[in-house]
């Protein structure tokens, strides 16, 4: 279905457009990071906090921790300080880089299984498909965020993959 190219692929797709979108919000306030835009998540930064925790629990389960919920608990609110935000989005989208540069296709196969957050029953799914959630995830949300910054005059970059540099 995919391959580890493919990862590698999306990992450096994944780098690049937060670097993008941190840099275009860097022209905002705080207060217009977290101003209720409407979206799903309602702000800027509550949807990027949303994304960096939603990472690190795909990625937590794919690695084979069924319940990364334990571990750390997901925050629309946290971090709320932008200069830790940066640097924590740095080191996660590092690790996803690292994780994707270290599979090989046959690491790509088998289930996952892991506890949903809100305590239901074990879910199991193809590793497969869990890593192509990890990365759609981060794509449409992203897209929220690009969206949100453009109406504040904000230019992030594209996001077509074939304008990554």
């Amino acid at each position: 279905m995919i391959t580890a190219e493919y990862c590698r692929l999306f990992a450096r797709y994944n780098s690049w457009q937060n670097t993008s979108l941190i840099a275009a919000a860097d022209g905002l306030t705080a207060s217009e990071r977290w101003l209720d835009r409407g979206a799903f998540f309602r702000s800027i930064a509550a949807t990027l906090n949303h994304l960096y925790w939603a990472d690190a629990l795909m990625l937590e389960r794919i690695k084979g921790n069924e319940r990364p919920q334990d571990t750390f608990t997901h925050s629309l609110t946290s971090p709320s300080d932008w200069s830790e935000f940066k640097g924590l989005r740095a080191w996660r989208d590092a690790e996803i880089a690292q994780w994707a540069g270290s599979i090989t296709n046959s690491d790509l196969n088998g289930v996952i299984r892991w506890y949903p957050l809100d305590g239901s029953d074990k879910i199991e799914m193809s590793k497969a498909i869990c890593v192509v959630q990890l990365f759609n995830h981060q794509t449409h949300h992203r897209g929220q965020i690009h969206a949100m910054l453009t109406a504040t005059g904000a230019e992030p970059e594209p996001t077509d993959i074939p304008a990554m540099p």
